[in-house]
């Protein structure tokens, strides 16, 4: 029975066929197939955010091949095997069939090769080592990987601890994957082996630890992914051990927010935290949201006076973190959401008054200035921002130096 892949719009698409085109007028029609995230995902109905192509074609045969064809070129990986084509302004990243040469379990050199099944056998998941033709006809090299995806299975390619081995990211890898497509009990094999060399993990570049633990993350639910590296060990591998996934696991029922989530894993110690995001590489904008998030405890029980204040001096995302936080820990829900609503329409009023509004009465410019603004501020937030009688009360802090 042939295994085609139907009702793909991506596959027949003007942009998709062009780059094929051109490939098969340089190599003949075999010469490239789709391959991995893109055949998988259309198999078993999820989105498809890349189409992803192998050919026996050598890199500079493929750029050669997009230029005849009209097609730009972009070498993003050329040494490796990696050519990016511009088809319609849509990228596909076009590889070069590969087999390893040496590997050191963070990066591996490569020899090119014409081998389908050699470029299958140094895949990661049997489901990853799928691919499809210009027809949509789909080809399975290690003979497991399409039961394998309808199934929901996450199995090595070949023996677990020498594919992980070849590179340690692939530890990270089973348990996003895990996440995002298994389904029933986790294969025992790769449990193991994970857990055997959970140490590796610490080998990788910080870069590439957090790009898949937030990608794992993401998943619609990752916690029973994140027991599993719990149990093996590899989460204290990758952050600092939490005492307890209570809160995670609470968090991932209120938010699908992936750094949210990892707040929760995280203790409630701004130095510990940011010590964990400088470690992971984070940006700086994840770091200062984690941190802001485990800075201050909120409450969900506080008044809609006392969170407009908070609102204020915190800014939407900080406030809305730590309410979620506090709704997590075992807060309100009612409250929590009151809040959180409260946040999402939330408009940080402009102060309405200025150092030529004290000029005008009488103060010099200068530290003083900034003092009596900032006390008027003060009091501005602890009336819930009045809207009038600002120059009374400006009035009244100036007078000692009218």
């Amino acid at each position: 029975m042939s295994r085609r892949l139907e009702g793909q719009e991506w596959l027949t698409a003007p942009a998709t066929r062009a780059v094929m085109e051109a490939l098969a007028v340089a190599g003949g029609p075999d010469c490239a197939r789709f391959v991995g995230g893109c055949v998988r995902n259309a198999l078993i109905g999820a989105p498809i955010d890349d189409v992803d192509i192998a050919t026996v074609l050598r890199p500079e045969a493929v750029v050669e091949a997009l230029k005849a064809a009209g097609l730009r070129s972009v070498p993003t990986g050329i040494e490796h095997g990696t050519v990016t084509a511009i088809s319609d302004r849509e990228p596909f990243e076009i590889t070069t069939l590969r087999r390893d040469v040496s590997t050191d379990g963070r990066r591996a050199t490569v020899a090119f090769t014409d081998d389908w099944a050699e470029d299958a056998g140094r895949r990661d998941f049997r489901l990853n080592a799928l691919y499809a033709d210009a027809q949509g006809v789909i080809l399975d090299p290690t003979g497991r990987g399409y039961d394998d995806a309808l199934a929901g299975r996450i199995v090595f390619v070949g023996e677990a601890e020498q594919r992980i081995r070849e590179d340690y990211l692939r530890i990270l890898r089973f348990y996003r994957f895990h996440a995002w497509y298994g389904r029933g009990a986790p294969d025992a094999e790769a449990v193991a082996a994970c857990a055997a060399l959970a140490e590796g993990v610490g080998r990788l570049s910080a870069e590439r630890v957090s790009k898949e633990l937030l990608k794992l993350l993401a998943a619609p639910d990752p916690r029973p992914a994140v027991r599993l590296m719990d149990q093996a060990g590899v989460l204290a591998q990758t952050i600092p051990q939490p005492e307890s996934l209570f809160l995670f696991e609470v968090m991932v029922e209120r938010s699908a927010d992936p750094v949210l989530r990892l707040s929760a894993l995280l203790p409630d110690d701004p130095t510990a935290v940011n010590e964990a995001a400088r470690a992971l590489r984070l940006s700086n904008a994840q770091r200062d949201r984690l941190v802001a998030a485990t800075t201050t405890k909120a409450k969900t029980d506080m008044s809609d006076r006392e969170a407009r204040a908070a609102l204020y001096r915190d800014g939407v995302q900080a406030f809305s973190d730590r309410v979620m936080r506090a709704w997590a820990a075992g807060g309100d829900p009612a409250e929590g959401q009151r809040l959180l609503a409260l946040a999402e329409g939330w408009e940080r009023p402009a102060l309405p008054v200025g150092g030529r509004d004290l000029a005008r009465l009488g103060v010099k410019p200068g530290p003083e200035t900034g003092r009596l603004l900032k006390a008027f501020e003060e009091g501005w937030i602890a009336d819930d921002f009045p809207t009038d009688g600002h120059e009374a009360r400006l009035r009244a802090l100036a007078a000692p130096h009218g």
